[in-house]
């Protein structure tokens, strides 16, 4: 008997196995506000995306072909709307797991009148392997993620080699991987995995790391953080293989 295959963790799950996946986060689900909800029931049918859909075609899906934008964690949304507003021509795709932070962004999106941004409420990890065509990204945007500060919790960190060997197979040739902690400690875990991957190079030209660019916003939570003598790190890496 030869062993049935699935194309997708749900339908795995629908018959009945028990899959044990890696997740890019810890659900910490927060209460909705009823704005939040009003904008996911208004906004979700035209600007959210489904992981059972699948794979996604970019050209069709903002009726265009420009550059696309993939932004893991976007948090409440303000920074990846404000990166949407000021960059017309491109295309983005959010990825955030916390219900709240949708809704949010949802909101701030229809204020802004944009149409260039479509979010999916999943795991990362999932949405990279089974809806982002390969060498379909030009830039993909890691912005203060989880650093899981304790030694005994590192192996939780997202920037691990397998999962950067997954972001090599979606980005185009000299497409960039961008992050940004406010964890030196975090920051030298991701030079660290980052200069072990062969297939990438520092874009930096002065040390390991660079300078903000323009188009990532300073967020309230990093002006504040600065205010107290907080570092900040930037990181990009650009695919070279």
């Amino acid at each position: 008997m030869t062993e049935q295959k699935h194309t997708s963790v749900e339908e795995a799950k629908a018959d009945g196995k028990y899959i044990r996946t890696i997740k890019s986060f810890v659900k910490r689900e927060g209460r909705l506000t009823k704005g939040q909800q009003a904008s996911l029931d208004a906004h979700w049918p035209t600007m959210g995306l489904e992981h059972k859909n699948g794979l996604i075609n970019p050209a069709e899906l903002f009726n265009n072909d420009g550059k696309l934008i993939l932004e893991i964690g976007f948090g409440m949304g303000a920074s990846l709307v404000e990166m949407a507003k000021n960059a017309p021509e491109s295309n983005f795709i959010g990825i955030e797991v916390h219900t709240p932070g949708v809704g949010a962004c949802l909101s701030s999106a229809s204020e802004a009148e944009i149409n260039n941004i479509k979010l999916y409420e999943h795991d990362a990890i999932e949405i990279l392997s089974d809806c982002i065509p390969n060498e379909s990204l030009d830039t993909v945007q890691l912005f203060f993620p989880d650093p899981w500060h304790k030694t005994r919790h590192h192996k939780r960190r997202i920037v691990q080699p397998a999962f950067v060997e997954s972001l090599r197979t979606k980005l185009k040739m000299g497409g960039v991987f961008h992050m940004a902690t406010d964890w030196e400690n975090y920051a030298e875990h991701m030079i660290e995995v980052m200069n072990a991957a062969e297939s990438f190079e520092n874009v930096a030209t002065n040390g390991d790391f660079v300078e903000r660019p323009e188009h990532r916003p300073l967020t309230k939570f990093e002006q504040r953080g600065h205010r107290l003598g907080h570092g900040v790190w930037d990181i990009m890496f650009k695919r070279i293989k």
